[in-house]
């Protein structure tokens, strides 16, 4: 194991579509998370921003753009882009400076202000971005994407559209109860069935928004922590952020989707492979965990992360939800944050705040989304051009 750091604080901006600037968003989620730490803007020693490269110039200097809006106070300022792995390699930029030794507390935000409907490439043509060639070359938007992977999943695994409604439903439900969700409300099967059509088999309600949202941490050393006056502290044990490995052929391909190439173009499988390596340096197994936050673009893709994570064989997923074991009250519940489904994406937010929930789940202080017991959390996603990420949390 490299070492852990402790959560001392956690704070999120509200998810929706508020048509308000990413900054405002994120410095509001980083002073919460500054009180839920007991500490004052000057404690902090560095600020690690989550870029977004959709805002601008201060979206892509995230890191010094929250550290001016809060007041310059000279901490270490650090900006960081992977794609939707954004914030968690911003968890693990804060991780490496506090374990070096350079700093004891580390503020880490993410915030976004998204375009209405679906992500489209920024900045124009772009012929060097995957994006820009799946929706050029393939006519392939990310809805088409999601669809291919679900037709997929039915075609080898036996899944049903009802079974990716059930996926919805258990979500919705545990969104229902989260007061940063963007859609707080019950969601039933029949009322998955009745969303149109968007990329067959995906219905609306398969697919997460793009939304407006913010999160935020406070890390420290464990030797802080403590000397804060917090005994037991949350704390991250590890973070993974593996590149996928390829053979020659699926090299030889266009760079289009090759983050998210078909098992069996890559040995061992890439997402499995970003979990693997997180239990690695834990020393922990799927079988220890007590919940699992993962990055559910559409209601498929959740099905997916189960057999990637460990939670079942390979194949076994939509079998695992029908038991309800990954609902709340489950043996192992995915996603009581809501997940995607209720929040939608905030790219550099969503990863910081998958960590956001598993901090309050093993500090006991989810309400009625609280899993019984906790005491070791997941959290998964990938994104473009190989980025991925996980991240464990235990206490």
């Amino acid at each position: 194991m490299t070492g852990e750091v402790a959560v001392i604080g956690a704070g999120m901006h509200p998810w929706g579509k508020w048509g308000r600037s990413f900054v405002e968003y994120g410095t509001k989620a980083a002073r919460a998370a500054l009180t839920d730490a007991g500490l004052d803007w000057p404690d902090i020693a560095s600020v690690v921003g989550a870029n977004t490269v959709r805002c601008g110039y201060p979206g892509q200097v995230a890191g010094a753009t929250f550290a001016r809006a809060l007041g310059w106070q000279g901490a270490r300022v650090t900006s960081v882009y992977a794609a939707c792995a954004s914030g968690a390699r911003a968890i693990d930029t804060a991780r490496a400076q506090i374990l070096s030794g350079m700093v004891d507390t580390v503020l880490v935000v993410g915030a976004d202000a998204a375009p209405k409907g679906f992500f489209a490439p920024s900045g124009g043509d772009r012929p060097d971005d995957p994006d820009w060639l799946r929706f050029r070359v393939l006519g392939a938007t990310n809805p088409a994407y999601f669809a291919l992977w679900a037709r997929r999943r039915m075609a080898l695994c036996g899944d049903t559209p009802e079974d990716f409604a059930a996926v919805k439903v258990k979500n919705a439900a545990a969104g229902a109860a989260n007061r940063h969700a963007r859609y707080r409300s019950p969601v039933t099967a029949e009322e998955v069935a009745a969303s149109p059509v968007v990329a067959d088999p995906l219905r609306l309600l398969d697919i997460c928004a793009t939304s407006d949202g913010a999160a935020a941490l406070v890390l420290s050393s464990v030797d802080f922590a403590r000397r804060h006056g917090v005994a037991d502290p949350v704390r991250i044990r590890a973070v993974s952020s593996v590149a996928p490995v390829y053979p020659r052929t699926a090299l030889d391909l266009p760079d289009i989707a090759t983050d998210s190439a078909p098992d069996a173009l890559v040995p061992d499988g890439f997402r499995p492979s970003i979990a693997r390596a997180a239990y690695e340096e834990a020393g922990i197994g799927p079988e220890d965990l007590s919940l699992a936050e993962v990055y559910d673009l559409s209601t498929a893709l959740e099905l997916e992360w189960y057999e990637d994570l460990g939670l079942c064989a390979a194949g076994e997923g939509a079998k695992l939800l029908r038991e309800g074991a990954t609902a709340l009250g489950g043996r192992i519940p995915v996603n009581p944050s809501g997940g995607l489904a209720s929040f939608g994406e905030a790219v550099p937010a969503q990863a910081i705040a998958q960590v956001c929930e598993l901090a309050q789940q093993l500090r006991g202080r989810a309400g009625d989304r609280q899993v019984a017991g906790a005491r070791v959390g997941i959290t998964a996603n990938q994104g473009l051009f190989g980025h991925g990420s996980s991240v464990i949390a235990v206490r």
